[in-house]
């Protein structure tokens, strides 16, 4: 019953952060599944969380949601992933990490700290970002970092930039959902946790969702930063 009650209490804080920012449910939800969880329930579970909240969330934003935006994203992504592969077998998994975390952190800091640039957004540096976090997606299971960096730079309003991470996130965590449902990852063990934890993630997506509703687009992006550091220092602890 314990472990009931924790993964509950996991659930309405991941929905809640990623209601109120657009991701983070996999930064907020891993890592403390993994405290009392085997690790191969965490991530599948981690996964099914992420693919839910994106769901919900397009479908409150659909009308903001300019696929034109999403596509160029989506087809850098394809080919990075093979990349990513090959390179996490030829550099350690936990060097490309510290990597990737130091650079989140850094450019977190400096985005709140300064004024961040707009010189990313024309349409190629899409391609370049997509093709970015699908490398890190075929070599750490996280490609979200790069795209985040990339819409956090936009002038966009904040619901076209929720918006689009999650058409991408759509995608992502639909190819990451399958294979581990294909592979017999995802047991009745993880359906289980994931149908007792669902309400409670739905709550706190509403929680997060209402608090998005009158938080102001300058502190907005501060939020997205913020997180962004989150997720980098998680990076580097992990590595």
């Amino acid at each position: 019953m314990q472990t009931y009650i924790l993964i509950c209490l996991i659930a309405f804080f991941a929905g809640f952060t990623q209601g109120l920012s657009g991701f983070g449910s996999i930064l907020i939800s891993l890592p403390l599944l993994a405290i009392f969880l085997h690790i191969k329930i965490v991530i599948p579970l981690a996964a099914l969380f992420g693919l839910s909240m994106t769901i919900m969330l397009l479908i409150q934003l659909r009308k903001a949601v300019e696929w034109k935006e999403v596509y160029p994203l989506l087809v850098g992504a394809l080919p990075g992933v093979p990349f990513g592969v090959l390179f996490l077998k030829r550099m350690d998994k936990e060097i490309i990490q510290l990597v990737l975390g130091i650079i989140l952190v850094s450019y977190a800091i400096y985005g709140l700290l300064f004024k961040l640039s707009n010189r990313w957004t024309k349409r190629g540096w899409a391609y370049f970002f997509g093709f970015l976090g699908g490398c890190f997606g075929g070599a750490l299971s996280a490609s979200g970092p790069p795209v985040i960096v990339y819409v956090s730079s936009q002038s966009w309003g904040k619901s076209k930039t929720k918006a689009t991470l999650q058409g991408f996130f759509l995608f992502s965590l639909a190819v990451v959902v399958f294979f581990q449902i294909i592979n017999g990852l995802t047991t009745l063990s993880v359906f289980r946790f994931y149908g007792v934890a669902l309400p409670w993630l739905i709550l706190g997506s509403y929680a997060g969702s209402l608090l998005y509703g009158i938080i102001r687009e300058e502190y907005y992006r501060k939020v997205m930063l913020i997180l962004l550091a989150g997720m980098g220092g998680f990076m580097i602890w992990r590595a």
